[in-house]
């Protein structure tokens, strides 16, 4: 099953040139975000963007089409937040005005009414290294919220506490069952030193999971016996045949997993909590894409699945809401609308979000008796579509025959031979993204350059196979998977050979920066920003630097993944950029953070020097007070907009003008 993205998104007529979107547009925090209906729908919070530029919670009654901002501060802006019952929320902090390298404190912890009233701090702002009054019934600075429903029916809610041992590195996660209004508070007692808990559909703790030698383990809360017991254990980073990850409890005990069962693709099953045992056929399952998503319920009843596949996507079960998808749908052509009840109903409101390739988050409220549809917000309203560009997932095959998924993107009206980007995704264990509106992309193809985005072996969710395909491959098949891409788009006509730039952030710096060594008749020039630059400085960090990279993650899947220091050491010296920087001689933008914790600047610093001998070529950009990317809109638009200047002079209409004019100058006829 796959979702009909491109069938929901009408082509729209071009438009006359106009002046292009300015960075900032593409950029900025979003205006509206993170849009939730409250348990019985009556009423929608957002995040909006107030007076001062601080994000605020606000909330609407729905009934009245009244709207308060219930929350905001002048010096933070509002974090992540959730409905806990109809008439309250609980939310966090977090300072979208600083960069990582100035945060001292943690996210906080309140609770408010829907109407604004009874605000409480729950849990301090601060960390041990920074002193701060206050109630002292509130909780320690490293209480987090639990991101999950729970009953939402009382003013009590599980918050985790959360044993930190230094930045990516914990011991244990300890459930706390907490008041929000008196702040008292309860521990849960778990089967040992748990990592992650998942609540029941009654939003009581009935699973835990520990992690012990690479292996997660699963623990059960038997409502028969009131003990834990292990049910079950898989891996923790490889995967493979019986691997899963718990999804969902229904409301009678029936639990929720994503597991493959023999194809290699990831899907929706059940398993008896009893044995462990997982169900043969699966409830949902999708052609060629492993399950990513949730399950939607309402009152306890299943109403569908939240999929993505190239797109995201809804499969109801429930006969009201499939007519209530056909009814939206039918008003928003030109968009994939995500269509969410609240958990509780009570009245007849759905909230819908809707976008494209070319248009970004819209919210609006439809009314399932009225059959009316009212907007609630934009996430970016300054965003013209007539000057967006076309988004399509494309496959080629690699040199080996492997098929590729790629995602290209290109500009309005585009024709052929086109500049082209070559955009590489991090992690490198992870999809890189999904069809729809993403600020990345569409800037550079308003600046009219094509942009492809390769899922290349090693990315996530597009099979088993297709991952396992990818370990120990930096530098080596990943690397030629991007190349086959480019080879792939010349060949189709889109782009233009000698005007190609490769570029990417964290593993796609890295990917860019082999792209340039690997294939150097391939790419005019490349860009990377937080990007690794030598593999062993992954596992060794430095003196000067704290890795954020997790122990377990070092100790169990990076020599599976990545490859072992020992064994591989002349792979890791024949794939680092660092190491084989003087065979680099293109053009080059480099940026990193100064407080990056996950790919420290000494990435950065060492391969800038090690370029000098025989590149003059490179440009350098230190945001002192940034992590692991671009966290403030101000350092976000000026690399963008260093980018834009950078891709013009290398392979835009800058280069273009630039070669013309060297081809008709005719040269000094010299004196007799």
């Amino acid at each position: 099953m796959s979702i009909p993205c491109h069938a929901a998104a009408a082509p729209l007529a071009p438009a006359a040139a106009s002046a292009a979107i300015p960075a900032a547009d593409f950029f900025n925090n979003p205006d509206f975000s993170a849009a939730r209906l409250s348990p019985s729908g009556r009423y929608l919070a957002a995040k909006r963007v107030a007076e001062n530029g601080r994000e605020q919670l606000a909330v609407v009654d729905l009934v009245n089409t009244s709207a308060k901002s219930v929350a905001n501060f002048k010096d933070t802006d509002i974090g992540y937040f959730a409905w806990i019952s109809d008439q309250r929320l609980l939310f966090d902090t977090t300072d979208k005005q600083i960069g990582q390298g100035a945060r001292r404190y943690g996210p906080g912890l309140y609770a408010v009414n829907s109407d604004g009233q009874q605000f409480r701090q729950l849990a301090r702002h601060n960390n041990p290294f920074v002193r701060n009054g206050g109630d002292d019934n509130m909780l320690p600075w490293h209480t987090f919220m639990l991101h999950a429903d729970g009953a939402q029916n009382s003013d009590q809610v599980y918050v985790a506490n959360i044993n930190i041992n230094a930045p990516g590195d914990f011991d244990h996660v300890e459930l706390l069952k907490l008041n929000t209004k008196t702040t008292r508070h309860t521990t849960v007692e778990g089967p040992g030193d748990t990592r992650d808990w998942l609540l029941d559909a009654k939003g009581e703790p009935r699973l835990a999971i520990t992690h012990e030698a690479g292996q997660q383990i699963l623990h059960y809360l038997d409502p028969k016996t009131g003990a834990w017991r292990k049910v079950a254990s898989n891996p923790m980073f490889t995967g493979g045949k019986g691997a899963f990850q718990p999804l969902a409890f229904g409301s009678d005990g029936t639990l929720y997993v994503s597991t493959s069962t023999g194809n290699g693709i990831a899907a929706v099953h059940t398993m008896d909590l009893e044995t462990g045992a997982i169900s043969p056929k699966p409830l949902i399952s999708l052609d060629g894409y492993d399950f990513s998503g949730k399950l939607i319920f309402n009152n306890g009843k299943l109403l569908g699945v939240r999929f993505l596949a190239d797109g995201e996507g809804t499969q109801w079960f429930d006969a009201a809401m499939q007519g209530a998808q056909k009814e939206i749908d039918a008003k928003l052509p030109r968009t994939v609308n995500i269509v969410t009840p609240p958990t509780h109903a009570e009245t007849p409101y759905l909230l819908v979000e809707a976008y494209s390739d070319r248009q970004p988050r819209a919210y609006f409220i439809y009314d399932t008796e009225k059959k009316t549809l009212n907007l609630a917000g934009h996430s970016h309203p300054n965003i013209k579509l007539s000057q967006m560009g076309t988004q399509d997932l494309q496959h080629y095959a690699a040199r080996d025959g492997m098929k590729i998924p790629a995602w290209l993107t290109t500009p309005a009206g585009a024709g052929k031979n086109l500049p082209m980007v070559v955009l590489v995704h991090g992690g490198p264990y992870s999809r890189g993204t999904a069809w729809g509106w993403k600020p990345e992309s569409q800037f550079l193809a308003s600046r009219g350059y094509a942009v492809l985005e390769p899922e290349f072996r090693g990315s996530t969710g597009f099979g088993y196979q297709h991952f396992h395909a990818g370990w120990k491959q930096w530098g080596l098949k990943m690397q030629d998977d991007i190349a086959d891409g480019v080879k792939w788009a010349i060949a189709q006509g889109i782009a233009d050979p000698k005007r190609i730039c490769i570029a990417g952030a964290s593993y796609g710096g890295y990917a860019a920066m082999m792209g340039l060594v690997n294939d150097p008749g391939l790419f005019q020039c490349g860009i990377n920003w937080v990007g690794v630059t030598d593999i062993n400085l992954l596992f060794t960090g430095h003196w000067r630097f704290t890795s954020d990279l997790p122990p377990m993650w070092k100790k169990y899947g990076m020599p599976e993944l990545i490859g072992d220091p020992v064994k591989d050491a002349e792979q890791f010296k024949a794939t680092s950029p660092l190491q084989q920087a003087a065979r680099i001689t293109q053009p080059l933008l480099l940026a990193y953070g100064g407080a990056d914790m996950r790919v420290p600047i000494i990435h950065g610093t060492r391969f800038r020097d090690a370029l000098k001998a025989t590149n003059k070529q490179v440009e350098w950009i230190e945001y002192e007070e940034e992590g692991h990317g671009w966290a403030l809109p101000k350092n976000r638009i000026d690399f963008w907009t260093r980018v834009e200047r950078f891709l013009d002079k290398q392979i835009g209409a800058g280069a273009a003008a630039s070669t013309a004019s060297a081809a008709t100058t005719k040269p000094t006829p010299s004196a007799p």
